[in-house]
């Protein structure tokens, strides 16, 4: 897949996820699904958009991305972080939060010289090689996976209301 196909990809998710949580009326966006809220996966996802900038430089110096050093069960602690520091219960105000921080990663992925994206740095993790390009699809994934865990919770809701 090309970089820009790459990069199409993640909008397109995104902008899936983006649409997806703005349907939502605010005392669902603040309704636990299960130990998360919609509210709280947005607070998840700006913040993984702002952690791929820093974590990409340092795979580009060949260190471990911070997030995977101690990230705790299924990056339970890195997320915990993320959650509290954006707090805001305004839905309004988070999805500008991510649309901002969205904007932020595109504009440094598109800096990166084309190599860059594929390139082993020597940065291992858990047996597997992280490049810049594995780390963005784990991201491009994750919009996809919250999306429709919101979907399918929103959508029983419904049959049950």
């Amino acid at each position: 897949m090309t970089i820009e196909a790459q990069l199409r990809r993640l909008e397109k998710n995104r902008d899936d996820f983006h649409r997806c949580v703005s349907s939502l009326d605010e005392r669902m966006f603040l309704t636990p699904i299960s130990s998360w809220s919609p509210r709280d996966i947005v607070a998840h996802l700006v913040g993984w958009n702002r952690y791929l900038v820093e974590g990409a430089d340092q795979i580009r110096r060949g260190e471990l991305p911070f997030y995977d050093i101690d990230p705790g069960d299924n990056y339970a602690k890195v997320n915990a972080v993320l959650v509290r520091k954006y707090s805001s219960t305004n839905r309004e105000e988070l999805l500008d939060d991510l649309w901002a921080s969205a904007r932020e990663l595109q504009q440094f992925l598109r800096s990166l010289d084309p190599g860059e994206w594929d390139r082993d740095y020597g940065v291992r993790h858990g047996g597997a090689t992280i490049t810049i390009r594995n780390s963005v699809d784990e991201l491009i994934d994750d919009y996809h996976h919250h999306r429709e865990q919101i979907v399918k919770w929103r959508d029983t809701r419904r049959v049950e209301e």
